[in-house]
């Protein structure tokens, strides 16, 4: 627990200045059975590619689903990042949420580039 504290702290403090992302106000996260998936878009400068999200909850799962879901190491993004319940790249986070709660996400990019988005639970 102590060390999930401490690298979120050290990525939140590498955001300040690195931010080149277009992060949408409407980025929320849809409550499931055991957790939430990530539903937005994410726009970047350029072509990039998503390392890692991690929350308060861990680190979260990275899915490619085409045509089934597996869980991949990282995700490439064009520009765009669209996530969602119908999109290709998933992102999901285990463990215990409720409506209306705001949780606090950080995005790890290929080119040391960190994005911190606050995203509301939603059914």
């Amino acid at each position: 627990m102590k060390v999930r504290t401490l690298l979120c702290a050290a990525l939140l403090s590498l955001s300040s200045g690195s931010v080149q992302a277009s992060v949408p106000q409407g980025m929320t996260l849809k409550l499931m059975h055991e957790g939430v998936q990530l539903v937005g878009t994410l726009k970047i400068a350029r072509s990039d590619e998503l390392l890692g999200v991690w929350s308060s909850a861990g680190r979260a799962r990275l899915l490619r689903c085409e045509p089934r879901c597996k869980v991949v190491t990282s995700i490439p993004m064009p520009g765009t990042l669209t996530l969602g319940t119908d999109a290709r790249a998933r992102v999901v986070l285990g463990g215990t949420f409720k409506v209306g709660q705001r949780v606090g996400l950080v995005f790890r990019l290929k080119n040391a580039q960190i994005v911190s988005v606050q995203a509301t639970v939603t059914r």
